[in-house]
């Protein structure tokens, strides 16, 4: 047995400045532990469990590095005393959510340059392993990073924007934790104590308790079991043999006269193959003499999900699912070896796998590129554009496949990522949390009123540092416009996101106006780590002048046929993107929503149309990818809303 500290503390760790810290580990039963660190001296006693924690009482921000030394009393031989170097002490910041927080740096918008400029030494990242396993580990496997344009690249987008506003205009320390995973709900991210205590949720943790139960002592058990075989039978095909490679696919004479032609980069579900399966790529590229027998680094960009890339016949490189949990958004950088280059014409394949959701290429035209590894003066090779393609397997048509059987491995059961991914990491000094999530509970959006601020005071009570600031980003346009007035499942979660600021110390950051019609992944993270930093600093550190928010909705007043919508946030006055107002609708008593004439009157918006001569209610960017154009001066957004409590959708 040896004394070791838990995972979170390790070298480059920054510490939150200001407030008490726990330092924790294991060793033996009764061991005495000392913790040294910027002149304290501070004792701890391994419990019967060998966790020893101790206390360091509040420290200043520092940039200069420091070391802190763990010596275990008891430990005679092996590791008994730790040195950890390089800490700064500033503030620390949670980043969790789902995909478009783990969303990389290097898959965003003018991805190369911000990641070879991503080098600051007093920033320092730290991500969180994604597991989803019904018997978490007390500590995970995982370390401090600096933030340079080596380690960055495949840090959260979000997280690291947001981390670097903070560190340009205070200059404190900042360090960033990234816990996130795709495609989760924000049930797997709330304690089984809070969900277990709701009236409402409670029973479905009992529910869900009761499917994981022996399946030798009931027989309910047993038919869940056979549900998950039918589920992954239907809809979790399991890669095949390589046939394509058998048949010579990746090779230069096979025959390709009746491949079809696929602009990349592209999913191919938005290109009109609506399943999942097994997709081969090809593409014949020109090589000079002066690269001909040079190393070349080839990037195709994140490859939706597992992948096997060839050229002229060779694998040079291969990520699958099994290797990475986030094989699905991890860009392709293969090293072609010059053996295999030739002058005149090489070809490129690449055999893409997908067994649910999206398939094929998620990245930019920026990202697809073939260049030499020391490439001097010389200009990549663009890549984007045509393809052949060819079908080597059809899993079958599964655009919106049902959820997986709740358990093991599956990451949205409740309280499974809470376990497995907040756990380790309390009660790590922090300053705050950022939150990007809400795509995968927008068929529930009603309840999420409930969930949402469920979830966060479940992290403040287990992190025991009082009401922490917590922000988050609303959900970003996404999906077809909306040509006439409805229902949107994504407009009810962002209600539901802006009433959750009814919380302390809550702060929301306004994206509806950068994402992106056909990709729920927008590009642009750089605004969305700017307008979540905006409440920290204005909140936090003194920039009281900083307008944070766009314009909220605060009231309305019936003018006969017309509406007045009154306005928080107005941040030095409405202002209007464009010729006119849009976004805005207008219903009477039959609650027929019908377009409107807007217009600003002050800090007013008046609301009328022809069609609706006795309104009562008013909606704006109420859709899920809605035309909207109402800023404030600080050209900020201003948030959907509605004036309406009428039944939705959800």
């Amino acid at each position: 047995m040896t004394m070791k500290l838990a995972s979170v503390f390790s070298d480059n760790m920054v510490l939150q400045h200001g407030i008490k810290l726990p330092v924790w580990g294991w060793s033996v039963a009764g061991d005495k532990v000392v913790v040294e660190f910027a002149g304290q001296k501070k004792n701890a006693v391994a419990q019967k469990d060998g966790k020893w924690m101790a206390v360091l009482n509040p420290l200043k921000i520092s940039g200069e590095p420091g070391t802190m030394t763990v010596s275990s009393a008891k430990i005679t031989s092996g590791n008994r005393q730790a040195k950890i170097g390089n800490i700064l002490v500033g503030e620390v910041w949670v980043c969790s959510g789902q995909s478009n927080m783990q969303w990389q740096l290097m898959n965003s918008r003018n991805s190369a340059q911000e990641t070879a400029a991503a080098n600051y030494p007093n920033i320092r990242l730290f991500t969180v392993p994604r597991v989803a396993d019904l018997n978490p580990k007390q500590d995970i496997t995982a370390s401090w990073r600096g933030c340079s344009s080596d380690t960055a690249g495949e840090f959260s987008a979000v997280a690291y924007f947001f981390g670097r506003e903070i560190h340009r205009k205070t200059g404190v320390p900042v360090g960033l934790i990234d816990t996130s995973w795709g495609g989760t709900i924000a049930e797997a991210w709330t304690s089984r104590e809070a969900m277990a205590a709701d009236p409402f949720f409670k029973k479905d943790i009992r529910e869900y308790e009761n499917e994981l139960r022996d399946p030798l002592r009931d027989d309910a058990t047993k038919e869940v079991l056979a549900s998950q075989k039918k589920w992954a039978d239907a809809f979790d095909r399991k890669d095949t043999k390589n046939e394509g490679e058998a048949k010579g696919w990746h090779k230069a004479d096979a025959d390709a006269a009746s491949w079809k032609e696929m602009n990349l980069p592209i999913c191919w579900q938005n290109a009109g193959h609506v399943y999942s399966g097994i997709f081969w790529f090809r593409r014949e590229v020109e090589i000079t003499e002066d690269w001909a027998g040079k190393d070349l680094t080839l990037g195709i960009g994140p490859i939706d999900k597992s992948d096997v890339t060839y050229f002229n016949g060779v694998r040079i490189g291969s990520v699958t699912m099994e290797q990475r949990a986030d094989a699905w958004s991890t860009p392709r950088i293969y090293t072609v070896p010059g053996k295999l280059v030739k002058p005149g014409r090489n070809l490129i394949a690449v055999r893409v796998y997908s067994n649910i959701f999206a398939g094929g290429f998620g990245g930019t035209p920026e990202q697809m590129q073939l260049i030499p590894v020391n490439a001097g003066n010389d200009a990549p090779m663009p890549l984007s554009g045509p393809w052949k393609y060819a079908i080597e397997a059809n899993f079958g048509v599964v655009p919106n496949p049902p959820p997986p059987p709740r358990g093991q491995g599956n990451a949205n059961s409740p309280y499974m990522l809470f376990n497995n991914m907040i756990k380790p990491i309390l009660p790590y000094g922090i300053r705050g949390a950022i939150w990007y999530q809400g795509e995968s509970n927008a068929g529930k959006a009603k309840q999420y009123r409930q969930l949402f601020p469920l979830m966060i005071q479940s992290w403040r009570k287990a992190w025991k540092q009082g009401d922490f600031p917590f922000v988050f980003a609303q959900l970003a346009n996404f999906g077809p416009l909306q040509l006439q007035p409805g229902e949107s499942t994504w407009a009810e979660l962002r209600e539901a996101q802006t009433m959750t600021l009814s919380l302390p110390n809550t702060g929301m950051a306004v994206t509806i106006d950068i994402g992106e019609a056909n990709d729920i992944h927008p590009r642009n993270k750089q605004d969305v780590g700017l307008r979540l930093a905006l409440p920290a600093l204005a909140k936090l550190h003194g920039f009281i002048k900083l307008v944070y928010s766009g314009p909220i909705y605060r009231s309305m007043k019936a003018e006969k046929k017309r509406i007045r919508i009154f306005f928080e946030q107005v941040g030095g006055g409405l202002v209007v993107h464009g010729k006119k107002l849009e976004g805005f609708a207008i219903a009477g008593k039959d609650k027929r929503f019908v377009w409107a004439e807007a217009s600003l009157e002050g800090n007013t918006v008046v609301v009328s149309s022809l069609q609706a001569p006795k309104p009562v209610a008013v909606r704006y960017a109420w859709a899920d990818s809605p035309i909207c154009n109402l800023f404030n001066a600080s050209d900020l957004p201003a948030s959907p809303f509605r004036t309406d409590n009428w039944p939705g959708i959800t």
